[in-house]
């Protein structure tokens, strides 16, 4: 019973995570802006790093069952 949260926190921080890196490689492989009004670099920089962290906490989360 306790597994059930860790497991829904777990997946929805690796989807999270997982598209959010997905959509950041398009946008970078398009040429197209990841953010309006920021520069680009900080953007891609950032949108990265969100990504890598929910990867990080979705796997963390699983490694908790």
């Amino acid at each position: 019973m306790e597994s059930g949260p860790a497991i829904f926190a777990g997946t929805a921080f690796t989807l999270f995570g997982g598209a959010l890196l997905l959509w950041t490689g398009a946008r970078v492989l398009h040429r197209a802006p990841v953010a309006h009004g920021v520069r680009p670099a900080a953007s891609i920089t950032l949108a990265t790093l969100s990504g890598v962290v929910f990867l990080a906490l979705g796997v963390w989360c699983f490694g908790r069952i």
